[in-house]
């Protein structure tokens, strides 16, 4: 495995640190004590070419490979997690999954403006009754004549309100539990759709999340995405997209709390010098920096394995475990550096450690991966290979699956 990046991997760290400099960090800490998710930024990442970064051109991405998308959700989330958020169910939970299931119509239709940042996706997989346990959901979809008729709703959808698609999930044949969910693409505008954001979280205060309900939604079949009762497997696929950017995020997260806390301190002094100068201090400083490389080489390896076009759900739940769990700690020991100060929104981490917590629960908790990784070792899990392979990169034609 080569750890050397490219000149144009390089040169996109810098381009998406520069704009997240200028276009988050200034505004940022408005926009999260008001609770507003700011859509400029979207436009503004469509014109930088990052709403598609590992989309192939021919669908009108970027074309860079998997490990540049990491950079740019690591760059992103050292702004703050709403942008990064975005960017994982856009692209990592979205768009990459029409790329793996799509048929041709469909990823001509939607991941194409998608890719181009002309339009929006989003996910829908978790239900009030239903988070870690898939197969309790209760939505369900009906055939009739040439529309399946869906009812139900999801809950904490990132860009609730914002995006213009959707893949959800929903039964077509409750009988058969998981092996009877299907996966569909559901336009904002069909009638019997509708949203509604969640307010007062925690943290992620700047990005848009909430419900979003289907009441008698008429969805052409040729929206089944995959067969009927794929939609599980699509899921999980789906899954180990996003828990690969989630997981790269939380790089960005700890690489901000590093550096806040040195900056910090190298101005504070106590008992005569910088408080740099404690041993305590330096060993939680010395504990983000071990947690940012340990967990930059999870999420590498998980990339170039998705470069590879070779199954990753093992080493990408180990990577988002890991690293989030780093982040998470990052951020409280970037507070308690802080001190006094580190508890008031004067200084950015009381916001990365709110903001730290919802990547220890959402796409996957630390308990469910947990429970994953001792079933590898303990060989009660192994992984198979999919039907549908994300493509290899570098991205040619013949390689982008259709069915």
């Amino acid at each position: 495995m080569n750890f050397n990046f490219s000149e144009e991997q390089e040169l996109l760290r810098k381009t998406v640190r520069q704009f997240t400099d200028k276009e988050i960090m200034p505004y940022i800490g408005e926009w999260d004590a008001t609770q507003h998710f700011e859509t400029n930024i979207l436009k503004r990442l469509a014109e930088l070419g990052l709403m598609g970064v590992c989309i192939p051109e021919q669908y009108g991405g970027s074309g860079m490979d998997y490990n540049s998308l990491a950079i740019v959700c690591e760059e992103l989330e050292r702004g703050d997690t709403a942008f990064r958020t975005a960017v994982s169910v856009h692209t990592g939970l979205n768009s990459m999954t029409l790329m793996q299931w799509g048929t041709e119509q469909q990823k001509q239709k939607y991941l194409t403006p998608q890719a181009k940042g002309e339009k929006v996706g989003a996910f829908g997989l978790t239900e009030p009754g239903a988070g870690s346990d898939v197969a309790a959901m209760n939505s369900t979809a009906k055939l009739e004549g040439d529309y399946y008729i869906l009812n139900g709703q999801k809950t904490w959808i990132s860009l609730c309100d914002v995006a213009d698609h959707f893949i959800v999930f929903a039964y077509t044949d409750k009988t058969k539990k998981h092996h009877g969910i299907s996966a569909f693409i559901v336009e904002r505008t069909m009638e019997g759709f509708s949203s509604k954001a969640i307010k007062g979280k925690l943290g992620i205060r700047a990005g848009n999340t909430g419900e979003i309900f289907f009441d008698q939604i008429k969805v052409p079949k040729e929206n089944l995405l995959g067969q009927e009762g794929e939609g599980f497997k699509i899921a999980m696929s789906a899954l180990d997209n996003g828990r690969f950017t989630v997981a790269a995020g939380a790089c960005g997260q700890i690489m901000a709390c590093l550096e806040a806390s040195i900056q910090y301190c190298h101005e504070r002094k106590t008992f005569g010098k910088e408080i740099g100068k404690h041993q305590l201090v330096q060993q939680m400083i010395a504990k983000m920096e071990a947690g940012l490389q340990m967990s930059r080489l999870l999420v590498y390896r998980a990339g170039e394995l998705k470069n590879q076009g070779k199954r990753n759900t093992r080493e990408t739940s180990l990577a988002k475990w890991q690293a989030c769990d780093f982040a998470n700690q990052a951020a409280d020991d970037a507070v308690q550096i802080h001190g006094a100060y580190g508890y008031s929104n004067e200084y950015p981490v009381e916001r990365y450690l709110r903001n730290s917590k919802a990547p220890v629960i959402y796409e996957g908790t630390r308990e469910i991966h947990t429970v994953m990784q001792a079933e590898y070792a303990l060989g009660y899990r192994e992984d198979k290979p999919l039907n549908n392979m994300l493509p290899s990169w570098p991205f040619e034609e013949k390689t982008v699956s259709s069915h």
